[in-house]
C-alpha cells in the first residue's frame, strides 16, 4: 500500500521522468506552486526545497529512487513529530487566506500543484467533522495517514486522490 500511495506523488514529481527525484524536479514542484500563488513565495519555496535538502540528506545521494524514498517513509512510523511537523509545514503553505483551515479550493490547489494537474479528490471524505473544511488537526491525521498509516480504508490514504 504505501508503493502504491508514494508512486502517485513520486511519479508526478519526477518532472523530467528519469525515475529518480533531484533538485530540479523539486524546483519544478516549487515553480507549479508559486505559479499557481502568482508570484514568489517564500514559506512555499522553504516547505519545497527543504524536504529536498532533507530528503537528500537522508539518503546521503543527490538524487532518489522510489525506494530510496520508500525506505525513508518506513522509517515515518518511529517519528510521528517529524510527520505532524511536515504537515504543520504544509499547512502553513497551502492555508493561502491564513484562517486557520483549509477550504476545498485551497485543498484542490495543493494536490494540482503537486500532482502537476488536476486531480480528483473526495474532499468531503476527508473532512471528517463535514463542516466543509480542513482544520490543522484533520489536515494532520490525513497527512500522517497517508505518509506513515497502511490502512487502505483510511481517508488519509487517498489525500492525493485515487490510489
Amino acid at each position: 500500500m504505501q508503493r502504491r500511495k508514494v508512486s502517485v506523488v513520486f511519479t508526478a514529481m519526477d518532472a523530467d521522468g528519469d525515475g529518480y527525484l533531484d533538485e530540479t524536479d523539486f524546483r519544478a514542484l516549487t515553480a507549479r506552486w508559486v505559479s499557481m500563488r502568482g508570484g514568489d513565495d517564500e514559506l512555499l519555496s522553504g516547505v519545497m526545497m527543504g524536504w529536498w535538502a532533507t530528503l537528500a540528506a537522508a539518503s546521503g545521494r543527490d538524487r532518489v529512487s522510489i525506494d530510496d524514498v520508500l525506505s525513508i517513509v518506513e522509517a515515518l512510523p518511529k517519528t510521528p513529530e517529524a510527520v505532524t511537523s511536515t504537515a504543520d509545514a504544509m499547512f502553513g503553505a497551502v492555508d493561502e487566506n491564513r484562517d486557520d483551515y483549509i477550504s476545498q479550493p485551497e485543498y484542490q490547489a495543493m494536490i494540482s500543484a503537486w500532482l502537476g494537474h488536476r486531480a480528483s479528490t473526495d474532499f468531503p471524505s476527508l473532512d471528517a467533522d463535514g463542516d466543509g473544511q480542513l482544520s490543522r488537526e484533520e489536515f494532520a491525521e490525513l497527512w500522517y495517514e497517508f505518509w506513515a498509516g497502511d490502512d487502505s480504508s483510511a481517508a488519509g490514504t487517498y489525500v492525493f486522490g485515487q490510489v
